[in-house]
């Protein structure tokens, strides 16, 4: 928790000068606000509604740091909080305690959170990309709710003077909150150990086999689309750990606020068969994302989902607790799940990274309900008050998430499946030590998934046939790789060499630029997952099912689905372990990156949800 929290604190000069500086340039010329008509484009959205969606946008448009990201909603989300909270006096703010009253509570709540979430936001997507079309609709948002922007005082006790008092102590604590966000939130004290892997080239050369290594990608593109200069991956966020969280304990020092232990070591003889296990069940997971298979499964929540917290020991749910009738059948094509799965939790839909999704699914969740009630207890809440405080500590959660995370793959500076399997194959195999490839560091072998290539298996009709010349090379069963037309082709599954193997991904990003352990995915879903729970008062979705329809002929990175795939959930914990479970399938993350990411998140959501009600002042947590 922040400190310096006041009643009628003074702003520092260093925050005065970047909202005089941000105000020079956007100017909106408006005479006389009084005369103008408000034309907002979803009446039936709260005001802090429409925030969050021009936030997700903005994340949409920007480069895919998920820290930074789910910091800068955290900030606008906490700055939205207190502008509410100032008019209520059984809450306190977070970063700023005020109590102001006025004749037009709903009025002052809006202008009060309108200046206060449109100065953060102006300030951090400013020069951030894409912010040549954020600022705009920033700009054109206020304009559309009759608030002018030239109105940068934070003297007295107006709602504008409020929102900007506390978006300018936000913005000035920021500074100095260890992000790094003068220096554009890079640490340049970190260096890899490992030399980068060219993706284009056939196997890998480790100094280290269970530290990360960059990938050198040609032509290397950012999930959402923007390129990268110079096709080496730099480490995104090493310092991260280090970043005052929402309701994590303080920083000891080692930017690990929260330490899921180690992960499993190649060489380290207690966890050496576990290393060794991960990466051939990433593989099979790869040769899982072949739909001329024709293999269907049943992907309800009859069948899956209802894991225990840290496990896939699920095996469904026997009801909808709502309905009390049985979960309907859901078959899909077995390969069209997997590919649906790794493409929908990627990052989120339009790439607003995982925070912006689960705003996105919480967004969804808050307009299928019929009354709203804090905790699923209490009194009827208007749409105002149960966004402001869902988004708090929505995003508290998150921001928390991504210190935890990133402080783990700071410190631990894990290896990605890519190296794992390209680096274990070009040894060999460690199965048989007296078999044809042996070496105690290689790939365990599994028949029809991972074999050595003989002699015998490259003859006609062998199943190597295609990689005659390879003798004595490792081969695995596992997606090809993104085909030539995309649009219309399919790469399929086939016998590869392990050291030209490819993660399910566009072959323009391949490999998040980050160490791998623990997974932010997994951190950031639970810890989200555990906020609605707590939030809305049930862990299952409202009527007792969530779902998102993946249309027909939609994939990116192939061809596909043949029909449209509907993924579905019963609780939101579903939800969020097929997020971790995602990244299995799309070849980035192994076992224990998910399941330990799971850990963190549920201990991350819980505390974030008990600081936030201490905040709301609700009976017997404050």
């Amino acid at each position: 928790m922040p400190t310096g929290k006041t009643k009628g604190f003074l702003i520092g000069a260093g925050a005065l000068g970047v909202l005089a500086v941000l105000a020079a340039g956007l100017l909106m010329t408006r005479a006389d606000s009084s005369s103008c008509e408000a034309s907002v484009d979803h009446p039936d959205w709260s005001v802090a509604r429409r925030w969050d969606e021009a936030a997700l946008n903005a994340v949409r448009r920007d480069l895919p740091a998920p820290t930074v990201h789910a910091r800068n909603l955290f900030h606008m989300s906490s700055a939205m909080w207190d502008a509410w909270a100032a008019f209520e006096p059984a809450a306190s703010g977070y970063f700023v305690t005020e109590d102001h009253s006025s004749d037009d509570v709903t009025a002052a709540r809006a202008e009060a959170i309108s200046y206060a979430a449109y100065r953060i936001l102006e300030h951090r997507y400013l020069d951030a990309a894409g912010g040549s079309d954020s600022i705009p609709e920033f700009d054109s948002l206020m304009e559309s709710m009759c608030y002018p922007i030239d109105v940068t005082t934070t003297e007295g006790d107006s709602p504008a003077a409020l929102g900007n008092r506390i978006a300018a102590m936000i913005i000035e604590l920021g500074l100095v909150d260890g992000s790094r966000e003068s220096d554009r939130y890079v640490d340049d004290s970190y260096a890899p150990v490992n030399d980068a892997l060219t993706v284009a080239a056939s196997g890998t050369a480790m100094i280290d086999p269970n530290r990360w290594q960059p990938l050198q990608i040609e032509n290397m593109i950012s999930q959402n689309g923007i390129p990268v200069v110079d096709g080496i991956q730099e480490f995104i966020g090493p310092h991260w750990g280090h970043v005052t969280g929402f309701a994590l304990p303080a920083d000891a020092g080692d930017g690990l606020p929260l330490d899921p232990g180690p992960p499993p070591l190649l060489g380290n003889p207690a966890t050496d068969q576990e290393f060794k296990d991960a990466a051939v069940e990433v593989v099979r997971f790869s040769s899982l994302l072949d739909p001329a298979a024709d293999v269907v499964v049943d992907i309800s929540p009859a069948t899956l989902g209802d894991n225990a917290l840290g496990v896939n020991d699920g095996t469904g749910h026997v009801q909808n607790p709502v309905t009390g009738q049985p979960y309907a059948p859901n078959l899909v094509n077995e390969a069209d799940f997997g590919r649906a799965v790794a493409e929908f939790w990627a990052d989120g839909p339009n790439s607003e990274t995982p925070p912006g999704h689960w705003n996105t699914l919480a967004n969804e969740v808050s307009d299928q309900l019929t009354e709203l009630r804090i905790g699923g207890t209490g009194p009827v809440v208007d749409r105002l008050e149960w966004d402001v405080k869902l988004y708090f500590v929505l995003n508290g959660a998150n921001h928390d998430a991504a210190i935890a995370a990133w402080g783990a793959k700071g410190y631990y500076d894990y290896v990605r499946p890519i190296s794992m399997i390209r680096y274990m194959g070009g040894l060999g195999q460690s199965s048989n030590p007296d078999g044809e490839a042996y070496h105690p560091d290689g790939l365990v072998l599994a028949p029809g998934l991972v074999e050595v290539i003989t002699v015998e298996t490259t003859a006609t009709g062998g199943p190597h046939e295609h990689l005659a010349g390879h003798e004595g090379e490792i081969a695995v069963l596992a997606w090809t790789g993104t085909p030539e037309e995309p649009e219309v082709q399919i790469g399929g599954v086939a016998w590869v060499r392990a050291v030209d193997w490819v993660p399910y991904q566009l072959p323009t990003f391949v490999t998040p630029s980050f160490a791998a352990y623990v997974s932010g995915h997994s951190t950031f879903s639970r810890a989200s997952a555990e906020v609605l729970a707590g939030f809305t008062g049930s862990e299952f979705f409202p009527s007792g099912l969530g779902s998102w329809t993946i249309p027909q002929d939609s994939f990116e990175f192939e061809a596909g689905p043949a029909t449209d795939v509907v993924l579905q959930w019963g609780t939101y914990y579903d939800a969020a372990d097929q997020a971790g479970l995602s990244r299995l399938y799309g070849g980035i993350h192994v076992s224990a990156d998910d399941l330990k990411g799971r850990l963190l998140g549920a201990e991350i959501g819980q505390t974030a949800w008990s600081l936030a009600q201490v905040h709301f002042g609700r009976p017997g947590n404050g």
